[in-house]
């Protein structure tokens, strides 16, 4: 996958066709803001090019961000028991491809259409549409969750059931703003806290003990 997402291409496209239009019909100082436009989903939409330190102990950031919420989960339905649940918020200015924490198969996948309240909502996770797979291996089990928000009206998926991923390889994204869920068992070690700045696929969100 290159620099700019395939997803981002026929925005980029678009907003350039338009300023053309509008250059070419209209005014070239009214075809300023489409250009101005283009510009931003092509940053909005960039995958960076990022060298991944995989361990197998740790659990890394599915997506760049501010952790905006630590809290125990009593129940999760592809753990099977109690976990910890760590929230990432992505503003309009992260990148937003989301990562793999571990590496493993997907043995779990569950899409829910819902609501598209303001990400930053404590309840979004249950209100809002959202994707969830369960991600499993040897060692460990865990969920990550994509909810869309007010301006993510839009999740995308590239892997599906019995998939297999590496630890930090690109699985999807969510269009514009929005944020992330994972729960890992409660015996693993929580290594960020809230307000935190993370990034997808080198910060450690979690070290199995």
């Amino acid at each position: 996958m290159g620099i700019i997402v395939g997803e981002g291409y026929r925005f980029i496209g678009a907003a350039l066709l338009l300023a053309l239009v509008f250059w070419l019909f209209v005014s070239p100082y009214i075809a300023v803001v489409p250009l101005i436009l283009s510009l931003y989903f092509a940053y909005f939409f960039r995958n960076p090019v990022r060298s991944i330190e995989q361990n197998s102990s740790h659990i890394l950031s599915p997506a760049d961000g501010t952790v905006q919420e630590i809290s125990r989960v009593e129940y999760d339905e592809f753990l099977k028991g109690a976990g910890n649940k760590i929230t990432v918020f992505m503003s309009v200015f992260n990148v937003h491809v989301n990562r793999s924490p571990i590496t493993g198969e997907i043995k779990y996948q569950k899409y829910v259409c819902g609501r598209f309240r303001p990400a930053y909502k404590d309840s979004v996770g249950f209100e809002n549409e959202h994707h969830l797979i369960g991600i499993e291996n040897d060692k460990i089990r865990i969920t990550v969750t994509q909810i869309a928000g007010i301006l993510a009206r839009r999740i995308v998926s590239w892997v599906t059931l019995s998939d297999n991923l590496e630890q930090g390889e690109l699985y999807g994204m969510i269009r514009f703003g929005s944020c992330l869920e994972i729960v890992m068992p409660e015996d693993v070690e929580v290594m960020v806290n809230k307000g935190e700045k993370v990034i997808g696929g080198k910060t450690i969100l979690g070290r199995i003990k």
